[in-house]
């Protein structure tokens, strides 16, 4: 997307006159279509909560949550936080929009024995959230970890700010899209497009008259497949418009990296169980992580 350089009056905008939730916007209208709930309803069934995981560990040392204090957990997935937080004593209210997810997240918590340590609310960034019982200051912190999918991301960030009462954290990808693995991309010279969302969080949070504090996460994760042309495949998906020449130097790269999964069969990152081959190297995900005082008064 190429950056506005003057208005109509031929001025050149500063950062503060910049609209950025406009920017967001025309970054969507480039990218795939918005995930749809029933996607994740089909992988739910392979998550498992997991509050060992090094990112959910490094987001919750970050988010620093005090004892007691409630949390809302918006896009809460499978419960990856929101199990961990209610175990310490964190009364949760675990939101997402896949109905499937909330399932399993419910079992998770059910195993742990929980009881009404989470209460899950099917509800999405585009929901109206006092009709669904989300309404101003309801809970101590609201958090979004990785989940923010929306158009209009001025208005999810005012919904989150509203709903919390002291502290609110969210992550957002910080280099290219985790659906890419720029390792390869760089190795067969096909060109990745670094998003950096999160600077548009920051900068409509600075203009919502917030001080965002924002610190760095950075994962990784390995892609699996069962034959070396599934791969082909899978990560053909990666290449954008005029990079189809570069499927030759892809089948190559992949079939002088694929090696034997020691996991296979074991439920792996996208919800799906794991495939009898892997490529040699992880890939690196860098999320930041971004927090602030709630500016909405509620």
């Amino acid at each position: 997307m190429a950056p506005r350089t003057h208005d109509e009056r031929g001025v050149r905008p500063t950062l503060l006159e910049t609209d950025w939730n406009r920017e967001w916007v025309a970054l969507q209208d480039g990218r795939r279509r918005p995930d749809d709930p029933r996607e994740w309803d089909a992988r739910a069934g392979h998550f498992r909560p997991q509050e060992t995981q090094a990112y959910a560990r490094d987001f919750l040392r970050l988010a620093d949550i005090r004892p007691g204090e409630s949390v809302l957990d918006m896009g809460c997935g499978a419960g990856a936080l929101a199990i961990p937080l209610a175990r310490g004593g964190h009364p949760v209210i675990a939101a997402d929009f896949s109905p499937r997810m909330l399932q399993v997240l419910s079992e998770g918590a059910g195993h742990y024995g929980l009881g009404d340590g989470v209460r899950t609310v099917e509800l999405a960034w585009d929901d109206d959230w006092d009709a669904a019982g989300i309404g101003a200051g309801c809970v101590d912190v609201a958090i979004a970890s990785r989940s923010i999918a929306t158009r209009d991301l001025g208005a999810a960030l005012k919904k989150l700010d509203r709903a919390a009462r002291r502290r609110c954290c969210i992550t957002l990808v910080a280099g290219a899209s985790p659906r890419y693995d720029a390792q390869v991309m760089d190795a067969i010279g096909a060109p990745v497009a670094e998003s950096r969302d999160y600077v548009y969080s920051f900068n409509i949070l600075v203009g919502l008259g917030a001080a965002p504090e924002v610190s760095y996460i950075d994962s990784t994760r390995r892609d699996t497949f069962d034959t070396l042309g599934e791969a082909v495949a899978d990560f053909a998906r990666m290449l954008e418009g005029g990079d189809e020449d570069r499927i030759g130097a892809l089948r190559a790269y992949i079939r002088d990296h694929a090696v034997a999964n020691p996991h296979a069969g074991e439920p792996g990152p996208k919800g799906r169980p794991q495939g009898r081959l892997m490529l040699d190297h992880e890939r690196q995900v860098r999320w930041a992580f971004i927090a602030w005082d709630p500016v909405s008064g509620a």
